[in-house]
């Protein structure tokens, strides 16, 4: 169960780290192309945040396995044979976790009927979150 815990607060972490970065790119997204609050400019919005921040995440994992929350923590992503993730699987780890996320947080909830306390999105694609010596 502590290893659950680190995860549950690095996920804590990592959102306070992304709001910062949402905040910001809004902040520029308003001052170029104006109201943002419907239409287009709204859908645009919504689009870059979630490129930009599918970005951070797919860098983070194909380069060193880990996010500024994840160094933090002693966490890692890895693939199946420990390996790390290929962008392709990070890609598509980005995109099922952020698909898993709209039901109300249902990936983050699997991890705590998973036997190994893994994301669904980590038991579908065959990744896992391991713990780093500390």
């Amino acid at each position: 169960m502590k290893h659950l815990m680190k995860r549950y607060l690095a996920v804590v972490y990592e959102a306070l780290l992304l709001l910062a970065l949402a905040l910001a790119l809004t902040a520029a997204y308003i001052m170029i192309i104006g109201d943002a609050s419907h239409g287009w400019k709204r859908l645009g919005l919504q689009a870059l945040l979630w490129l930009v921040i599918g970005a951070y995440f797919v860098r983070c994992w194909v380069v060193t396995g880990q996010t500024l929350a994840s160094q933090t923590w002693k966490l890692k992503v890895v693939g199946q044979h420990g390996e790390l993730l290929d962008r392709q699987q990070a890609m598509m780890r980005y995109l099922f976790a952020s698909v898993l996320l709209l039901p109300a947080g249902l990936t983050l909830w699997w991890a705590l009927l998973d036997r190994e306390q893994q994301f669904l999105h980590d038991r579908l694609l065959g990744s896992r979150i391991i713990a780093l010596p500390v």
